[in-house]
């Protein structure tokens, strides 16, 4: 098989709304200043109010089905998307979800993406200070030996099976930029984990897209070791040789601007309330406090330092999260 029958055959359940709208957003450009601005509004993938992680989730799902697995479990911040994702797509496919988040038990009601994790049906284990499946293990061996048969989801669901969803997501993508005639385009996106930045760049070789790909970074304490370009080039050659394509990747490959990381992970400051404000304002869209908020703070302050030249498209890709929204009430008003 060539690679792209081989992304093909890997195995997959069908969770997501696609493909996702490819929209203009001219009154956002206008306001900025040019120049042309697109989102790809992956917040409209619909299960459980949508998000990019349920490209992701297509294939994570569908191995975990295939090895006869009953029960996902995963890791993440007290407002995870990726874990409220999670929990809906174990519904949708009737398999049982414990979420391992950071944090302690809130004492009054849930609000967010936590209200929707229990509305869900996922069982809660509280970490503390982890969010990042530090104590993934330890419940992983309890309930072995309970008698469940898990499937552990990495951190943002970012590991060479779940990263192909954005590899896939490449070959959508190539089809709506034929049809809109869009040349000379960027993507830019929250790059926080790694799956959906390593995916999109493997997936721009893979099906030929004439795209350049700008991350924002969201998070300075990603976890694992060395450089954060360096293991977006080590997961994009684990995709590759799963694929079998000969492309070889280096950490240069991956364009990462680490600049507004701000009072670091899920930390709002004016740059996330500007961003928020300016996309509901302009274009009555709504951004999450924690990802695309940052990302499009950093777009902003991209284009006004005169990052892009004027005949360049600028794709935003919108990687959803906007529940998280009502757990950030206080914060989002100051």
């Amino acid at each position: 098989m060539n690679p792209i029958e081989r992304l093909q055959a890997l195995p997959r359940t069908r969770l997501a709304f696609l493909p996702t709208p490819l929209i203009e957003l001219p009154r956002l450009s206008q306001r900025l200043g040019g120049p042309r601005i697109w989102m790809k509004r992956d917040d409209q993938t619909g299960l459980g109010l949508g998000g990019n992680k349920v490209r992701k989730l297509e294939y994570l799902v569908g191995e975990a089905r295939v090895q006869g697995c009953d029960t996902l479990i995963t890791s993440g911040a007290i407002q995870s998307n990726h874990c409220r994702q999670t929990a809906a797509a174990a519904a949708a496919t009737g398999l049982g979800c414990v979420l391992a988040l950071g944090g302690e038990e809130p004492t009054g009601a849930p609000t967010g993406n936590l209200l929707l994790d229990r509305l869900f049906g996922a069982t809660i284990r509280w970490c503390g200070e982890d969010r990042k499946g530090e104590r993934v293990p330890a419940v992983v061996e309890e309930l072995r030996l309970a008698g469940r048969r898990l499937y552990v989801i990495p951190y943002g669901g970012s590991d060479d099976v779940g990263a192909m969803g954005f590899v896939a997501a490449m070959g959508e993508l190539q089809a709506q930029l034929k049809e809109q005639s869009l040349a000379k385009v960027t993507i830019v996106v929250a790059s926080s984990s790694g799956g959906t930045q390593a995916g999109m760049v493997v997936g721009t070789d893979l099906f030929g897209v004439s795209v350049r790909v700008v991350g924002i970074g969201i998070d300075k304490g990603e976890a694992g070791t060395g450089p954060y370009e360096a293991r977006l080039a080590e997961l994009a050659g684990r995709l590759a040789d799963r694929l079998g394509m000969p492309t070889r990747y280096t950490a240069d490959r991956f364009d990462v601007r680490t600049g507004y990381l701000g009072g670091g992970y899920g930390v709002i400051g004016d740059l996330e309330r500007r961003a928020i404000q300016l996309a509901a304002q302009t274009e009555g869209i709504l951004l999450d406090p924690v990802y695309t908020g940052r990302a499009m703070g950093g777009l902003v302050d991209l284009i006004k330092d005169g990052a892009f030249k004027g005949d360049e498209t600028i794709l935003f890709w919108h990687t959803g999260g906007a529940p998280a929204l009502f757990g950030r009430g206080e914060e989002l008003a100051a």
